[in-house]
């Protein structure tokens, strides 16, 4: 087999509409949900051989699928411009490095956000889930906060294991994260210094904002996302006849009354 052979081969899985292609970036994306609960329950644990044999595993498959999306993709380089590309790489170092354990582990959720915003799995989430396209927005407010929430604890946890005697594992840093993102503020745990309370406004200002994006997204009135074809306004009233920006007639797809 060729290079060029092994990119067309490869680059299907990673951007193709062939059943094997779709069913590869489900695969992907179940697997970044696994590893982030890996990561959450190995926090629970003392360290062992059977975890450790773990992170490499989850490491080697990391750096496979790195390696594999540097191969297909036209314009390598550019990837490292992205944040995506550097949260994996100190994700797979993490795994891999036996000293680091884990650490960084927890920046690969940001794959899994990249992933379902991936052009080809929206496609294949609106084809595949009446529920998805009924709620994409509060769906991806959902997993924007969420996401914020896993990074920002994960950095809670790893910053604080060992110097902070109030953060003994993953559940005490994520009730901080929660608790300052929600200004509760109840103050039995605490970050000391300038860097911890450096981390606790960031986990306000950024958290206050996500979840008002969410309560909004939860308030608003429900939009379909349907293409207009004279003017392209994308989103409109579920029951809408008429396109609002132009007025043309809309034949938005119904699946009937629930």
């Amino acid at each position: 087999m060729t290079l060029t052979s092994l990119k067309s081969n490869v680059r299907l899985l990673y951007e193709g509409a062939t059943p094997d292609g779709v069913r590869f970036r489900y695969a992907l994306l179940i697997f970044d949900i696994v590893t982030v609960l890996f990561i959450i329950a190995t926090s629970f644990l003392p360290p062992s051989d059977i975890v450790e044999t773990l992170d490499v595993l989850f490491g080697v498959i990391l750096l496979a699928d790195f390696s594999a999306r540097l191969l297909v993709d036209r314009h390598p380089f550019q990837k490292f411009t992205q944040l995506a590309t550097w949260a994996d790489m100190v994700a797979i170092v993490s795994f891999l490095a036996p000293l680091a354990g884990e650490a960084g582990g927890f920046l690969r959720i940001l794959r899994t956000l990249g992933l379902l915003r991936d052009y080809q799995m929206l496609v294949r989430l609106r084809l595949d889930s009446p529920f998805f396209r009924r709620n994409e927005e509060v769906i991806f407010a959902v997993t924007n906060l969420a996401v914020f929430i896993f990074v920002m604890t994960g950095i809670v946890y790893e910053t604080q294991k060992f110097r902070n005697d109030e953060i003994r594992n993953y559940a005490d840093a994520l009730y901080f994260t929660v608790t300052a993102l929600t200004t509760t503020g109840f103050g039995d745990i605490t970050l000391a210094g300038t860097f911890g309370r450096l981390i606790t406004v960031v986990i306000m200002i950024f958290g206050v904002t996500l979840f008002f994006n969410l309560a909004r997204a939860l308030l608003s009135p429900h939009k379909v996302r349907f293409p207009c074809p004279t003017c392209g306004l994308q989103r409109h009233d579920a029951d809408a006849v008429h396109c609002k920006a132009c007025g043309t007639v809309l034949n938005i797809p119904d699946e009937g009354a629930i």
